[in-house]
């Protein structure tokens, strides 16, 4: 079933797997977990921008780098198929023909269509997380899967199904955690791994205080927005990712629906992280109406076209429109 992945490494002594800009639990949990299940391959992890400090709970994250592999024998990308999102590398002249005249391998596991614009090979297959569809693969292909391959697989899953919780999960990701537990991934352990590097200092907790007294509420309390400027990324994002900070908060408010975060820059860009209800599956139908993605519960969105009060308008305006069909 996964043939042109046994296909694109079986002639490569040396493989750069790439993840986007915006490093989450899965894509990091995607990348280490290559890493361990090709140790026969010179494996080198790149990410365009440092590993967050709230990122660092998994084993080997030093292992990623922002200095590319020009050297590489073929690159994967792991968790998304979207240009916007490889901007950054696209932005550097020499990384952009690079991938334009070396094998690329694209895995990913989010419905939003598959856009980037260099030539490569893809595996796309509509999953709970990118690292679900890692062990497939590495199953299919008869790869060994190790205890550390195990470990990290287990986190990149539990990071993007908000703990086995979100919609998305099936009875499937439910036997492969079984299987993860079989191999030697303790989710306890993992868990508490992950929950000491989530503490807060006092200064941010502070600074959470704050952004919650910034929420905004539209469309009678269906609808939670918060602002978050440069000033405050440049200061705060280190050590503690505001998204993450606030949006559980917004979207456990009563009557909320919809809660998105968004970001501006110095540039113009504008990047909003959403989180829905349950009873609200639009996550990606919003982010897609900013060219963005992701799954129903939870999506992204990055725009240069647009300020942060047009995009307050266009939800406004759509955000009525998406939940009148569900």
């Amino acid at each position: 079933m996964y043939s042109v992945f046994s296909n694109f490494i079986k002639d490569k002594n040396s493989i750069c797997v790439i993840q986007a800009e915006n490093p989450d639990g899965d894509s990091m949990g995607s990348a280490i977990a290559l890493d361990y299940l090709l140790s026969d391959k010179n494996i080198s992890l790149y990410c365009p921008v440092d590993v967050p400090k709230y990122l660092r709970y998994f084993s080997d994250w030093s292992r990623i780098t922002n200095e590319f592999n020009f050297k590489a024998d073929g690159y994967i990308i792991v968790d998304t198929a979207a240009n916007i999102l490889l901007s950054k590398l696209l932005d550097d002249s020499a990384i952009k023909n690079r991938l334009y005249n070396a094998p690329v391998l694209i895995i990913d596991h989010h419905e939003t269509p598959d856009d980037v614009e260099f030539p490569h090979q893809s595996i796309i297959n509509v999953l709970p997380a990118c690292a679900e569809l890692i062990f497939d693969i590495a199953k299919d292909q008869d790869i060994e899967i190790d205890k550390k391959a195990a470990e990290a697989i287990f986190q990149g899953i539990l990071s993007d199904t908000l703990g086995l919780t979100s919609s998305s999960v099936t009875d499937k990701t439910f036997e492969i955690a079984a299987e993860l537990t079989r191999l030697g991934a303790n989710i306890a352990e993992l868990e508490e791994r992950r929950r000491e590097f989530m503490k807060k200092s006092p200064r941010i907790l502070d600074y959470k205080a704050d952004l919650i007294k910034r929420i905004e509420y539209s469309l009678d309390g269906e609808l939670a927005t918060v602002h978050i400027p440069w000033d405050d990324i440049r200061e705060y994002s280190d050590e503690y990712n505001p998204n993450v900070l606030i949006l559980e908060e917004m979207r456990l408010v009563e009557g909320v629906k919809v809660a998105v975060a968004i970001k501006t820059y110095p540039d113009g860009k504008v990047t909003g992280k959403i989180r829905t209800a349950l009873e609200a599956p639009i996550a990606e139908k919003i982010a897609g109406y900013f060219g963005g993605g992701g799954h129903p519960q939870a999506a992204g969105f990055r725009t240069y076209d647009t300020t942060y009060e047009e995009v307050i308008r266009d939800l406004v305006k759509i955000v009525p429109e998406l939940l009148s069909n569900v």
